[in-house]
């Protein structure tokens, strides 16, 4: 199994990511809001990060909070639909609230 995070998993241009905004199905919860958009046809999901300084204002913390976004889809990618998905981050998280961040990227992202 391929557990790497590639440029073809991620979003890059602006296009893609005004595409997940233009449809406006989101999920959210007090760290997380997740927005995703139709079938990309790729066959695989593809993921994009906003991190705000209004969230952290010390870019290691945003960088902490973006690191642990991305591992947790680059080990779940393959149970993810072939979607486009957005993850901002609502409230910083750190440390001690890691675990309750992850618990809900995976309830806003993970299928039922």
């Amino acid at each position: 199994m391929d557990n790497r995070f590639g440029k073809a998993y991620r979003l890059l241009k602006t296009e893609d990511f005004s595409s997940v905004f233009a449809l406006r199905k989101q999920r959210s919860r007090s760290f997380l809001q997740v927005l995703q958009s139709a079938d990309n046809a790729l066959g695989h999901a593809r993921l994009g990060l906003v991190v705000s300084k209004k969230a952290a204002k010390r870019a290691n913390r945003r960088n902490f909070m973006k690191r642990v976004i991305r591992d947790w889809f680059r080990q779940h990618k393959h149970r993810l639909p072939p979607h486009d998905y957005v993850v901002r981050v609502r409230m910083a998280f750190d440390q001690e609230t890691v675990a309750q961040a992850r618990q809900q990227l995976a309830e806003l992202m993970l299928p039922r």
